[in-house]
């Protein structure tokens, strides 16, 4: 029985990624383990919010890059994601099996397949300045410097927009056209690794979210973020997270509860529409293939089976 290497699996949130990562998983039993791309599964105690596999999918399926930060810290950098996610993958590979990577956030992919965008080492001089500065000070720097990174770097960000004003100060390029021109070179998978991709279209997919979101507060999501609350307040990354937010406002009296409700699905969907936009990139990478079947659906699940060669009775070699 061979199977590939390395599956990455992608899709939109709520497009289902985890149920066909863990179907695959069982149905190649003991030969594979999951690694999360997920930029906020990585946080303890943020489960429900996240979509976090249950602890008995976890006992069932070793998975890896869940649950390893704290959320009160700073966030978790992608150059220390990617480190741990390299040495996942070698663990895994080097005891005989197969990863499974389930792309969640497609900055981690991106740096999975092409490497990190290498930006001038710090200058601690020029970051004491701008410390000393407010944050409306550093965005209003941003913003007449590089206005592509003041609008998608949020204006609590400190550590990302004294970054942003490093690199463009350093370079005289500003950081966009940077991460541009590292945008360009395009992903490409690595030899024998496999990607499937889910695109279910954006009616289906916000139904999805929908009932996701309903499900969540259904389980126990605000008291999940009272909990992380009551510790201690959320750190920045961590505190950004969908949901997390919005209840977090609405425990702190600032949000009725209804009105955060509206607030995750709006923002959940409003992510998915972005996710798609970075998903094109990937559209046409080598071993690639895509289902634009419902979230969930089973003909998905056959689709990527007759993709990697299954039948009945187990894998019959890459086609």
């Amino acid at each position: 029985m061979v199977i590939p290497p390395v599956i990455l699996i992608l899709g939109p949130t709520a497009s289902g990624k985890s149920a066909l990562a863990f179907s695959l998983a069982e149905l190649f039993d003991g030969q594979v383990e999951i690694v999360s791309a997920d930029s906020m599964q990585i946080y303890r105690g943020m489960d429900i919010g996240t979509a976090k596999p249950s602890h008995a999918e976890q006992a069932r399926v070793p998975h890896h890059l869940i649950d390893v930060a704290n959320p009160h810290e700073e966030g978790f950098t992608v150059e220390r994601w990617l480190e741990s996610a390299h040495a996942a993958i070698e663990n895994i590979q080097r005891s005989g099996k197969s990863a499974v990577v389930v792309g969640g956030t497609n900055l981690y992919v991106q740096a999975l397949l092409a490497g990190l965008f290498e930006g001038p080492s710090a200058d601690e001089s020029l970051r004491s300045t701008l410390r000393e500065l407010s944050l409306a000070e550093l965005r209003t720097r941003l913003i007449a410097i590089d206005p592509p990174s003041a609008e998608r770097i949020h204006p609590n960000d400190q550590r990302r927009m004294i970054r942003a004003i490093e690199v463009t100060t350093l370079t005289g390029i500003a950081l966009s056209a940077h991460q541009t021109q590292w945008n360009a070179r395009g992903p490409s998978l690595p030899v024998g690794w496999q990607c499937l991709g889910l695109l279910p279209d954006p009616k289906s997919n916000a139904t999805s979210i929908n009932r996701r979101v309903k499900t969540m507060m259904e389980n126990g999501f605000l008291d999940e973020v009272r909990r992380l609350v009551e510790i201690a307040p959320l750190g920045r990354q961590a505190g950004e997270a969908v949901g997390y937010r919005e209840l977090a406002q609405h425990i702190a009296g600032t949000m009725p509860l209804e009105d955060a409700f509206e607030a995750i699905k709006i923002r959940t969907r409003k992510l998915a529409r972005q996710q798609r936009t970075w998903l094109r990139r990937f559209r046409h990478i080598e071993r690639s293939a895509w289902s634009t079947d419902a979230c969930d659906g089973e003909k998905s699940k056959e689709f990527f089976h007759e993709v990697l060669g299954l039948e009945n009775d187990g894998f019959k070699g890459n086609k």
